[in-house]
């Protein structure tokens, strides 16, 4: 048994270009980030001087978070993405599998594993990104957006393991006009374009088919929507917690 809980721990979720990555680019002292980029050594589309790693393994993930545990060179982890990840565990482990069944479990028990030990009892802020896929549940007709997740993993998907899960969105300023608090500020450019881009913190009428989440009173009903800004996501988890 453990007690082990992270507090700092969220998923950011989201289509492509809807603001998943930009959102990092205010993160505090970047110096002390871990970027552990699985997608391919694809670059951030900001400068940084985040601590960067690419990802050819998925057990490289686990051996950098038992590093990064007890090291102050490091205060922030982030996996991006989760999806990709995954994917490459596929990639490696499952497909041409002598045994694809023991693959699959495999699979499965990796990301558990990787929540349930080293996630759940690690110290320090950790982001993970994911990428969403919108499909038709025939059962009762409505659109689900979720993390894709293949295998056992399907049951309760990945979002399960996450107390916040929040969404990126790209929404013109009318559909933001009723949202004002102080983690929501338009800023010149955003006045510019018309539009900006936001996380979305609980579920409304429109996005019922999503898997947002977060507890009770963390978020209040104007903040719905909230600049797309990681850091201070950190800081609302913190001070909900503290």
């Amino acid at each position: 048994m453990s007690q082990d809980i992270n507090d700092q721990l969220v998923l950011i979720s989201g289509a492509s270009g809807t603001g998943k990555s930009a959102s990092l680019a205010g993160l505090r002292n970047q110096e002390k980030v871990m970027y552990l980029n699985c997608e391919a050594g694809k670059r951030l589309p900001f400068k940084n001087n985040f601590k960067s790693y690419t990802i050819t393994d998925p057990y490289q993930i686990t051996e950098a978070l038992e590093h990064a545990e007890g090291n102050s060179d490091y205060d922030i982890i982030v996996i991006d993405t989760l999806t990709f990840l995954m994917d490459m565990f596929e990639s490696i482990y499952v497909i041409g599998s002598a045994d694809t069944m023991r693959g699959w479990a495999q699979y499965a028990q990796f990301f558990k594993n990787m929540m349930q030990k080293n996630v759940a009892s690690s110290s320090k802020s950790i982001i993970f990104l994911a990428h969403t896929r919108s499909d038709l549940n025939e059962a009762t007709m409505s659109m689900e957006t979720k993390v894709p997740v293949k295998g056992a993993l399907q049951n309760n998907g990945l979002e399960a393991y996450f107390s916040t899960v929040v969404s990126t969105k790209k929404l013109t300023l009318k559909a933001l006009e009723n949202y004002k608090s102080d983690l929501l500020n338009i800023s010149e450019q955003d006045n510019l374009l018309g539009y900006k881009h936001v996380f979305q913190t609980q579920p409304t009428k429109e996005t019922v088919g999503e898997r947002i989440r977060a507890p009770m009173g963390m978020f209040t009903q104007q903040q719905t929507f909230t600049d797309n800004n990681a850091q201070a996501l950190l800081d609302h988890l913190k001070a909900y917690y503290a």
